[in-house]
């Protein structure tokens, strides 16, 4: 075996999972955090298609279904919180509710995924990756702390603005798609009193707006509020009064329980504000370093594939290298090989979704003029089998 060092940038799902595969195949795994622990908050994301199965190999799928979102079922409102129409067998968020996928806190996935490693993995919290140099031999990473350390191989599984893709490939704007809408979630106190329900409001004329829906026995709610811009707007991602302050903005004057919402995000301690965007690339490696699930390959949470596609793409990626024995030339182009169709089919689905809500739209006022033949969602998510590895 060749290779066996290996640092992943970011500890949300994609990096502890392939942490986990890579530990079992016998590689020696280091991750690097730029939050100062394991990061609190992010929305109920989804557990689909051979991601469950992924879970499954992990061992940790009864776990994962035992921390699972408890739903219900949702409302939608108007202006006036008055009650257009409700449902008992599906939500927003989570789709069907007789459905074998999982919906689960975000951080609570990541929680999980962590633990399945075991205490063989190396967490560096509060640091991140400052500068990059290949070798022949490796890779030395120099670190914002001022340390500098010697590794084979470099993943960045840090999300939508990487790092490591910006180090590595260029400025985030040769990859970025931008979906023409922006989203805030935290969280909050249950002050609607839901219970296992969530209730969401579409502001008229928009296809956003948002919504609230009970967690943690109740105990707590997620919210979710967003507003559309056609272009995309320049704002410092890591400045949150500033994102506070803009969708404050964007949805003053809205209905509903929008204006006391709004309220609950200045002491919120897990406030998230970003765009929904895609990343398309042409490879997803250079060199000694690849790019594993948002980094390399963001769906948008229009998708709602974001999470199940970083699972299956540590399980992938890990899977290659121990096939190749830590080649890594060899590895990232079957990885690539392997998951590029899968991606490419699921990224559509953030399309699909938003055309299907904007024909929703038009159909009820009365506008639509054709029958739209939208994609199976069930059939692309489950479109993937996995490889033994």
């Amino acid at each position: 075996m060749e290779n066996t060092t290996v640092l992943i940038s970011g500890a949300s799902v994609g990096g502890p999972a392939l942490a986990y595969w890579l530990t079992r195949h016998g590689f020696d795994v280091t991750v690097v955090e730029i939050s100062d622990g394991p990061r609190p908050g992010g929305q109920a994301i989804d557990v689909r298609g051979p991601a469950l199965e992924v879970a499954n190999r992990m061992g940790v799928l009864d776990e994962i279904r035992a921390a699972r979102v408890a739903m219900r079922g949702m409302s939608m409102v108007d202006a006036d919180g008055k009650e257009l129409f409700r449902s008992e067998e599906r939500t927003i968020t989570g789709g069907d509710l007789d459905s074998p996928d999982v919906e689960i806190l975000r951080d609570d996935l990541s929680q999980i995924l962590s633990g399945a490693a075991g205490d063989s993995v190396e967490y560096l919290y509060g640091d991140s990756i400052a500068g990059l140099e290949q070798g022949a031999d490796g890779v030395r990473v120099y670190f914002a702390s001022g340390v500098q350390r010697d590794f084979d191989l470099v993943v960045g599984a840090d999300g939508l603005h990487s790092n490591t893709r910006r180090l590595v490939f260029g400025p985030e704007d040769r990859f970025i798609t931008h979906l023409g809408t922006y989203l805030g979630v935290w969280t909050a106190p249950n002050l609607l009193g839901l219970d296992e329900w969530q209730v969401f409001h579409q502001v008229p004329g928009s296809s956003w707006g948002g919504g609230v829906m009970s967690v943690r026995d109740n105990r707590e709610v997620r919210v979710y509020l967003g507003f559309e811009a056609a272009e995309p707007i320049a704002y410092d991602y890591r400045d949150t009064a500033a994102q506070q302050r803009l969708l404050a903005e964007r949805l003053e004057g809205g209905g509903w329980e929008l204006p006391r919402l709004l309220e609950t995000m200045r002491d919120a301690p897990d406030f998230h504000f970003d765009a929904m965007a895609q990343v398309h690339m042409d490879s997803w490696s250079s060199g000694r370093v690849v790019l594993l699930g948002d980094a390399g390959y963001c769906g948008s949470p229009l998708s709602g594939q974001g999470t199940s596609m970083a699972m299956v793409g540590a399980y992938v990626l890990a899977g290659e290298l121990k096939e190749a024995r830590g080649d890594h030339e060899a590895a990232f182009t079957a990885y690539e090989r392997e998951l590029r169709g899968y991606v490419t089919a699921n990224q559509e689905l953030a399309l699909t979704n938003k055309a299907r809500v904007e024909a929703q739209q038009a159909a009820d006022s009365g506008d639509a003029d054709e029958v739209i033949d939208f994609q199976d969602f069930g059939e692309i998510v489950n479109s993937l089998v996995l490889k033994s590895y």
